[in-house]
C-alpha cells in the first residue's frame, strides 16, 4: 500500500475556481492553495434561424481550462515537478457535445440558461414522474441535465452523428488535460438519467427522452484512474505526466465527505456557497412517494447517498452585489457587506430563497422588492436589512428542509455540518443555530478540496475507505462550532416564514 502521495485538486465552482496541492504523508495532510481564479457566464444576445432574437448564457470553457494550466505550473514553481495524481471536480450541471475528431459541437450552455425554462414539464410529459424519480432517486429542477440533453435532441439532433459523445463538465476538462471520456458516479446520479442502484444510465430513461445511449459517458466509481496527462502538456509546463483520478466530480460529493461527521444518523450537512445543498448522508436511495413529494433527491456520494434538497444559497448575494456595481461603478469588498449586514435591521421582511423570481432575474434588488411586494411585505428600506433579510431567510429556509428529511428518513438531526465557503460566514453560521435550535459545526472551508484531494488518496492506496480519513481531517482544519440562541425570537420568525412560504 502506498503511504504517501502529492495530489494536485482542481475545484471548479460556478462563480471561480482553485488549485489545491495536498501532501499526504507520516505528518499527516497539508492542503496548500497554490492558484485561484473568477469566472462567470457570458450573455449574448443571438438571433435564431427565424430572426428571434434571445439571451443565451455560455461558460468560457477555454478561459478555464487555462487557469487549470497555470495552476499546473504554479503547482510545478510552488511544490515540484512530480505529482501522484490530478483530481476535478465541478458544479453539478451542463456538458458539450463533442464528434470523434475532438471537435465541439458549440459552446457550453450555462444551467441558468432560460432555453430550460419549460423544459421540466416536457419531460414529465415524456415519462411518468413518479417512475422517473423510482428510478433516479433525483428531484425535477430546471438545470438536470435529463432537460439539457432533451433539449439538445429535440433542436439540435441533427448534430447526433457517428461518433459525437456528451462530456459533461469534470469530464471535458479532464478531456483536454488527458483525452478523458469517463464520469464518475457521484456526479453522473444528478443527471436524473442513472439508475440510483445500479448505478448504471437507465435505458428506460433514455429511451423515454430520445436520448441515444451511445452518446453517454461510462460510469466508473470515485477513486479510479481515468486516464493520464498528455505528454506533450506535461512537457510543456515541466511536470510529469500524472494520472488524473475520478474523483467525487460533483462538488457537492467532494464537499460532503470532508464532513468531519462522527455519526451519520444524527448529522445534518450543508454545503453552503452559491447553492445550499441540504442533506443528511445515508446507506441506500429513498425514493418513496414521501420523499418525491419533498423534492429531495438521493445523489451518489463516496460509499453511500447523499439524501439532500437543493436550494439557493448566497446566489442571491451574490447577485445584489453584481447588481450593486453596475449602479455603483464599483465593486463592493465582502467586508463592507458584512457590515451593512450588521447595521440590517432585524426580520424587517422575510423571503423564500428559491421562489422561481430569485433564479435568474434581470436584477435582484428588483427581484426580491418584488417578492415582498406580492406577499404584503414592506420592502427592506437600504442594503444592509435587504441583506440581512436574505441571510435570516436562507437559515429559515435550513429548518423547513431539515425538518423535512427528519420526517421523510425518520432521523432527526442534533448536530449540522456547514462545509465549504459558507462556512467562514460566521453571521450565518449563528443564525443557522438560532434558527434550527441545534449546534452548527463549521469547516472545513474548503471542504470541496479536500474531499477531492481525499478521494485521490483512497484512488492511489494511501487509506482504503474515506472514514478512515475523518480523523486526519479534524486534525488539519480548524472547525468551529456555534450553539443556538434567542430561540423564542427565532420560533417567532419561522412561524411567521411558514406564512410566507408554503
Amino acid at each position: 500500500m502506498q503511504t504517501s502521495a502529492k495530489v494536485i485538486a482542481m475545484d471548479l465552482g460556478a462563480s471561480g475556481g482553485k488549485c489545491f496541492a495536498g501532501v499526504f504523508d507520516e505528518k499527516g495532510f497539508a492542503l496548500s492553495e497554490i492558484h485561484r481564479f473568477s469566472h462567470e457566464p457570458a450573455a449574448l444576445y443571438i438571433a435564431d434561424r427565424t430572426g428571434r432574437v434571445e439571451e443565451r448564457s455560455y461558460w468560457d470553457d477555454l478561459l478555464i481550462y487555462r487557469n487549470i494550466v497555470e495552476g499546473l505550473h504554479a503547482y510545478r514553481r510552488e511544490i515540484g515537478a512530480n505529482a501522484d495524481s490530478i483530481g476535478i471536480d465541478t458544479w453539478g450541471a451542463d456538458g458539450v457535445f463533442v464528434t470523434e475528431d475532438g471537435v465541439l459541437l458549440g459552446p457550453m450552455y450555462c444551467y441558468r440558461d432560460h432555453r430550460l425554462d419549460g423544459m421540466i414539464e416536457l419531460v414529465k410529459s415524456k415519462m411518468d414522474p413518479a417512475r422517473l424519480y423510482e428510478i433516479t432517486g433525483i428531484h425535477f429542477q430546471p438545470f438536470n441535465v435529463s432537460n439539457q440533453l432533451l433539449w439538445f435532441m429535440k433542436n439540435r439532433g441533427d448534430l447526433v452523428r457517428r461518433g459525437v459523445r456528451f462530456l459533461p463538465a469534470p469530464t471535458l476538462f479532464g478531456y483536454y488535460l488527458g483525452g478523458v471520456t469517463a464520469v464518475d458516479s457521484s456526479w453522473a446520479s444528478i443527471t436524473q438519467l442513472m439508475d440510483a442502484r445500479r448505478k448504471k444510465w437507465s435505458r428506460e430513461v433514455l429511451r423515454a427522452l430520445s436520448i441515444p445511449s451511445r452518446i453517454m459517458p461510462s460510469i466508473v466509481a470515485p477513486g479510479t484512474v481515468v486516464g493520464e496527462l498528455r505528454a506533450g502538456l506535461a512537457g510543456s509546463i515541466g511536470i510529469n505526466p500524472a494520472r488524473i483520478i475520478a474523483v467525487g466530480s460533483h462538488d457537492t460529493a467532494s464537499a460532503f465527505a470532508a464532513a468531519p461527521v462522527s455519526r451519520t444518523a444524527s448529522a445534518l450537512i450543508i454545503s453552503s456557497g452559491t447553492w445550499s445543498l441540504i442533506g443528511k448522508l445515508l446507506p441506500r436511495p429513498l425514493t418513496s412517494p414521501e420523499a418525491m413529494a419533498a423534492n429531495m433527491s438521493n445523489e451518489g456520494g463516496i460509499g453511500n447517498v447523499r439524501f439532500l434538497k437543493n436550494c439557493m444559497g448566497t446566489w442571491l448575494v451574490q447577485e445584489l452585489r453584481r447588481a450593486w456595481r453596475a449602479r455603483d461603478g464599483r465593486e463592493m469588498d465582502w467586508e463592507e457587506l458584512n457590515r451593512l449586514t450588521g447595521q440590517g435591521k432585524p426580520f424587517a421582511a422575510t423571503i423564500d430563497p428559491d421562489d422561481g423570481g430569485f433564479y435568474n432575474p434581470q436584477n435582484m434588488e428588483s427581484a426580491i422588492m418584488d417578492f415582498c411586494r406580492r406577499t404584503g411585505q414592506e420592502p427592506p428600506a437600504d442594503r444592509g436589512t435587504m441583506l440581512r433579510t436574505i441571510y435570516e431567510s436562507l437559515a429559515l429556509k435550513y429548518r423547513l428542509v431539515s425538518e423535512q428529511i427528519a420526517q421523510v428518513s425518520g432521523s432527526p438531526s442534533s448536530v449540522i455540518h456547514i462545509v465549504g465557503g459558507g462556512s467562514r460566514n460566521v453571521f450565518l453560521n449563528q443564525l443557522t443555530a438560532n434558527a434550527c435550535g441545534v449546534k452548527v459545526v463549521a469547516g472545513p472551508e474548503e471542504a470541496t478540496a479536500v474531499g477531492n484531494a481525499m478521494v485521490q488518496a483512497m484512488g492511489l492506496g494511501v487509506f482504503k475507505r474515506l472514514p478512515e480519513a475523518k480523523a486526519m481531517i479534524r486534525a488539519a482544519f480548524p472547525i468551529k462550532e456555534f450553539v443556538p440562541m434567542e430561540r423564542a425570537t427565532w420560533d417567532k420568525a419561522y412561524a411567521h416564514y411558514r406564512t410566507v412560504v408554503k
